[in-house]
């Protein structure tokens, strides 16, 4: 005989039905009160809103429209951005932090903050001077990073490419570095005598974004210096934010188009003809500020027949400390920076 079975007891179906309308109704109630949240945090953002736009506009209703407030709250959010990195590098700087420069040796040997860059502007066909150069006064090879390291004094030779890009003049010089490892090679600048004035931006500009030093340093590769005593006088003016130190000079403007130093922009120097004064071009120094003003402007920057006028003239009307220094003036004398050779 058999049995029957219980009357009240629920069928399969009937028991996953109830489990997924007891899940829809748990979700229902989060999404509530997730819609909720959000709402209640937008009517604040509201209100905050509202009375920032009061503040600065002085009535009771906001007249600014939806596009100036998303850039004011825009505005706002960098500003904060901007002041803590500026606190970050600030507090990094006092502890002598140095960008891109880390120790070769895992950190068991701190190299020494970078004082100068020295760009000795050269050209196609004077391997001869560079090699003179490499004897006298710039060290080579290891003895070279060692300079760098000990006493943050970074020195190579710079130049430009060739206008027939990869010639014979630009493997020449692509297989001198590989030996001596001692050049800039700007390969968007053009080496060529007029092209001179806007090599100095080239490298002015390479220089900064590479290497975080207190001062870049100009010279030519017919002029000796004494990096002793060059660094040793750099280390008097770290006080100098803004400074253009050299032998500061003047000189007749030529107008004559046949003349050797002809100037295109003659008529700009006044019916005198002269110059303004400008450190000469055998050795000058700047410091971080104006070689970043460079960097940053360089595109409006305006260039004259020489290099040397032409970096003088970018500092004209910026708040620099032009530093008139005999010991710039090249000599043989004694105490002298530098002799042209």
């Amino acid at each position: 005989m058999y049995s029957r079975a219980p009357q009240n007891r629920p069928s399969g179906s009937s028991f996953g039905s109830r489990i997924s309308v007891l899940l829809l109704a748990m979700f229902a109630t989060m999404a509530t009160v997730y819609v909720a949240g959000r709402l209640w945090q937008d009517a604040e953002n509201r209100v905050y809103l509202i009375q920032e736009l009061d503040k600065r506009t002085g009535q009771d209703q906001s007249a600014i429209s939806v596009d100036d407030t998303l850039k004011l709250i825009a505005c706002r959010e960098q500003q904060k951005k901007l002041s803590d990195l500026e606190m970050d590098l600030a507090a990094a700087t006092q502890e002598g932090f140095v960008p891109k420069h880390s120790s070769k040796n895992g950190g068991t040997h701190a190299k020494k903050k970078t004082l100068a860059v020295i760009g000795i502007i050269t050209t196609f066909g004077r391997k001869k001077n560079r090699d003179a150069i490499r004897k006298a006064w710039m060290p080579t090879g290891a003895a070279l990073e060692k300079l760098a390291d000990e006493k943050g004094i970074i020195v190579r030779f710079v130049i430009g490419r060739s206008a027939n890009r990869g010639d014979s003049l630009d493997r020449d010089i692509d297989n001198e570095n590989r030996q001596t490892k001692d050049f800039i090679i700007l390969d968007g600048q053009v080496e060529a005598t007029e092209e001179h004035p806007k090599k100095m931006k080239s490298f002015f500009t390479h220089a900064v974004e590479n290497w975080d030093a207190e001062f870049y340093a100009k010279a030519n590769d017919d002029v000796y210096v004494n990096i002793d005593a060059l660094g040793a006088m750099l280390t008097t003016h770290l006080d100098k934010p803004r400074l253009y130190m050299g032998c500061m000079k003047s000189g007749e403007v030529f107008s004559e188009p046949t003349h050797k130093w002809y100037e295109p922009d003659w008529w700009k120097f006044g019916d005198k003809k002269s110059y303004f004064r400008h450190a000469s071009g055998e050795l000058y120094v700047i410091s971080k500020a104006l070689a970043r003003f460079i960097s940053i402007n360089r595109s409006i920057l305006r260039t004259y027949a020489h290099d040397d006028v032409s970096s003088g003239s970018w500092f004209i009307g910026l708040d620099v400390n032009h530093i008139d220094e005999p010991k710039f003036c090249c000599s043989w004398s004694s105490g002298a920076i530098c002799a042209a050779v």
